[in-house]
């Protein structure tokens, strides 16, 4: 393994293992999350080991696990050891993420869905990390403060019930705001795929896990729920943010007050 991927998994892991710290600390004890197998339409199977209670949202997160693989192996599209640590920081968020989201819909404790809500909003912030890298070149500084200031937003949740709505809100918003900016300034043959079926798995995040209840009443959901299929789109958003942002790396002309990286 290289050391920008060495580098970018060690970065990883004492931020994950620092919100961890935090959340079983009571730092955000206060924040309100919805736990309890009421809350999805898949109906728990009591036959099953706990781990597995909900097959399909349980075993759907086994698909970040494999991305973030995938990608940490691949290195097409990566054109030097900063944009091989970019890549392997987004790649390292997959793998920690999917077994926080296992730990929610295994234990459907308060503090591992909030630290699932948490661990949410930093890897949307990677992505404009990323643009802006391929805009303004190496500025690890101000990487760092996007990220802190990402982690921080979640204090939100703190000061209303919809905080972390609001937190994430702004998230999409911006990250999609700032890929589509970088699009239109590096786009390339396939990038224009790559953001629209990446903007197409967004909506689907997000409708699909908001519906999933409502769509329980057609048979086509009523197995693989509205959630279960949330979390197949938020895998592919990230698949396809993969792609775009390494094709553009790969591609990209050099921006204005630097060398090309």
């Amino acid at each position: 393994m290289k050391p920008e991927s060495r580098q970018a998994l060690l970065h990883v892991a004492v931020g994950s293992c620092l919100c961890v710290t935090a959340v079983y600390a009571g730092v955000f004890a206060g924040v309100f999350v919805q736990v309890g197998y009421e809350h999805y339409a898949e109906a728990p199977v009591p036959s099953l080991p706990r781990f597995l209670a909900m097959p399909f949202n349980s075993l759907v997160n086994v698909a970040y696990v494999l991305l973030g693989w995938y990608w940490l192996q691949r290195d097409k599209g990566t054109t030097g050891p900063r944009t091989r640590y970019l890549k392997d920081v987004f790649a390292a968020m997959a793998l920690a993420y999917g077994p926080v989201q296992w730990l929610r819909v295994t234990t459907q404790a308060p503090s591992a869905a909030i630290l699932d809500q948490w661990l949410t909003l930093p890897i949307f912030a990677w992505l404009i990390a990323w643009c802006l890298y391929l805009d303004k070149g190496w500025k690890p500084w101000l990487f760092l403060a996007i990220e802190c200031l990402s982690l921080s937003s979640y204090s939100l949740a703190l000061l209303h019930p919809q905080g972390f709505d609001v937190a994430l809100g702004a998230h999409i918003v911006v990250a999609l705001g700032q890929a589509l900016r970088t699009h239109v300034r590096y786009s390339s043959a396939s990038s224009h795929t790559y953001v629209a079926l990446g903007v197409l798995s967004c909506l689907g995040f997000v409708v699909l896990k908001l519906w999933d209840h409502q769509l329980a009443q057609w048979r086509l959901f009523q197995q693989l729920t509205g959630h279960f299929w949330s979390k197949v789109c938020d895998v592919l958003q990230f698949h396809f943010a993969f792609l775009f942002l390494t094709n553009l790396s790969s591609c990209q002309r050099p921006h204005p007050g630097g060398k090309r990286l």
